[in-house]
C-alpha cells in the first residue's frame, strides 16, 4: 500500500509533467530557437544552389558547417530557456532531414564527390522509414527520441558531406596530395552509410521492443483489431 511519502512523490511527478507539457504547449513557435531552426533551412537553400550551378565549393563547405552548427546551437537554447515547443520538435529533425538528404542528392550529380546512387538511396530510405516509425510511436504515446546511435549517424554524416564537397575545391582536387584526401573521403562516405545502416538497425529493434509493450498494455484494443 502506498505510503505518504509514494504518494507524494507520485504527486510531485505528476506536476513537474504537467508543467513541462504546459510549458510546450503555451510557448510561442515563433521563438529564437525555432527561429535558428528555420534559418538552417535558407542555408539549404543556398547551399542546394552553389552545389548545383558547381561553383565555390569552400563556400559550399562552410554554408554546410554552419548549417550543421546551429542544429546544437537551437536545441540547446530551446532546453536550456525552456523554450521547447511541439512546432520545434517536429521542425527540427524534419530540417535536419532536408540539410543532409538534400547534399546527397545534389552530391550525386558530381561522380568526382565520391557519392553513388546506393548511398543517396541507403541514406534517405533509412530516414523516411525511422520516421515513419517515430510518427506511429508517438501517436500510441511512446517515447521514441533520438539515441546515441542516432546522433553518431548524422556526426559522420556531416562529416562526410563537408569531405566530398571539399574534394571538388580546385584547391584540394589539384593538389599532390588530393589521391590520399579522396582515400579518407571515401572512408567517410562509406562509414556514414555504415552508421545509417546501423543505426536504422538499433531504432528497428527498439521499435519493436515498443510495439510490444503497447499491445501488452492494451490487450484488449489489439484483440478487437483481430479479424
Amino acid at each position: 500500500m502506498p505510503t505518504t511519502d509514494d504518494r507524494h512523490d507520485i504527486q510531485v511527478g505528476v506536476a513537474e509533467h504537467d508543467q513541462a507539457t504546459a510549458v510546450m504547449r503555451c510557448s510561442s513557435p515563433l521563438n529564437l530557437p525555432n527561429a535558428i531552426t528555420l534559418s538552417r533551412l535558407l542555408l539549404a537553400g543556398v547551399l542546394f544552389t552553389l552545389i548545383d550551378r558547381g561553383a565555390h565549393w569552400g563556400a559550399s563547405t562552410v554554408v554546410f558547417i554552419v548549417a550543421a552548427a546551429t542544429d546544437a546551437l537551437d536545441g540547446y537554447i530551446a532546453r536550456r530557456y525552456g523554450l521547447v515547443t511541439v512546432f520545434g520538435r517536429i521542425l527540427d529533425p524534419f530540417v535536419d532531414k532536408v540539410i543532409v538528404c538534400g547534399a546527397f542528392v545534389f552530391l550525386l550529380a558530381w561522380p568526382q564527390s565520391g557519392v553513388n546512387a546506393w548511398m543517396v538511396i541507403i541514406v534517405i530510405g533509412r530516414e523516411m522509414f525511422v520516421t515513419s516509425l517515430r510518427s506511429l510511436l508517438e501517436q500510441e504515446g511512446q517515447d521514441f527520441s533520438a539515441t546515441l546511435s542516432g546522433k553518431l549517424k548524422m556526426v559522420l554524416q556531416c562529416v562526410a558531406v563537408a569531405t566530398a564537397l571539399l574534394s571538388l575545391a580546385p584547391e584540394i582536387a589539384d593538389a599532390p596530395w588530393a589521391p590520399q584526401f579522396a582515400v579518407f573521403r571515401n572512408v567517410m562516405l562509406w562509414s556514414a552509410v555504415a552508421a545509417t545502416v546501423a543505426s536504422g538497425v538499433v531504432y528497428v529493434l527498439r521499435a519493436i521492443k515498443l510495439f510490444g509493450r503497447g499491445r501488452a498494455a492494451h490487450p484488449d484494443a489489439n484483440a478487437h483489431m483481430r479479424p
